[in-house]
């Protein structure tokens, strides 16, 4: 083997674990998974679909949270909640 064929070798072996691991990290394709035999479909996004899920979830617990923070944020500033509160320090 020339000098040249085994540089091309490396080469294109290289190019294309990059390549695997640039479109792993853009699509979640799971392409070097797929090479190294750790699952038989690259292209099945599984683990990416729950994670989605599980940050909708997430987004939709803190905007109930949000509303809910707002809602008492309301109610203490009122000023018949400070008056009541002033009365009830009286007695």
């Amino acid at each position: 083997m020339s000098t040249l064929s085994l540089v091309l070798l490396i080469g294109s072996i290289t190019s294309l674990v990059l390549l695997a691991s640039y479109l792993d990290a853009k699509f979640q394709w799971r392409l070097n998974d797929w090479m190294n035999g750790e699952c038989s479909n690259p292209f099945v996004k599984s683990v990416t679909d729950k994670q989605q899920q599980r940050l909708e979830e997430k987004d939709a617990q803190i905007t109930a949270l949000m509303a809910r923070i707002e809602t008492l944020e309301t109610i203490v500033t009122e000023p018949a909640y400070e008056l009541n509160k002033k009365i009830n320090a009286l007695k």
